[in-house]
């Protein structure tokens, strides 16, 4: 029994980006997009798909990951000089992360709905990728 007004404390959960399962890649790569579409509002390739995810309108099917994946590929080409480093070697490893399937093992983390580790992958991203430029 627990003493009063003491609570218990949820599990640590690992944040790292060194996750492999396809909904955190997933996510990490929603988050890439994004920072793209934001930093090149009127010529990033992906920021009508970024916009239809954000509305609901599109969702994380397999085709929908490869068609993201293919306009962040276009964005990274056509600005390269324009974006840090930092974004194409996070799209490389989420890409490999993607190519390979991950014998990941159930943890705390990867037991979460698909959708949770999505959002938290993405904004994990984002901060990164901010932190880097």
């Amino acid at each position: 029994m627990r003493p009063p007004g003491r609570t218990t404390r949820p599990p640590s959960v690992d944040l790292s980006l060194d996750q492999h399962d396809a909904p955190w890649l997933e996510g990490r790569l929603w988050g890439l997009a994004e920072e793209i579409s934001e930093t090149f509002q009127e010529t990033a390739r992906c920021a009508r798909h970024v916009n239809a995810i954000a509305r609901g309108r599109r969702h994380f099917t397999p085709q929908g990951v490869d068609e993201l994946r293919r306009l962040v590929e276009e964005d990274l080409r056509l600005h390269r000089a324009e974006l840090p480093g930092g974004y194409r070697e996070a799209y490389n490893e989420i890409s490999r992360g993607l190519d390979t399937p991950s014998k990941v093992t159930a943890t705390p983390t990867t037991t979460a709905p698909a959708s949770v580790r999505r959002a938290l992958a993405c904004r994990i991203q984002r901060d990164r990728l901010r932190g880097d430029a």
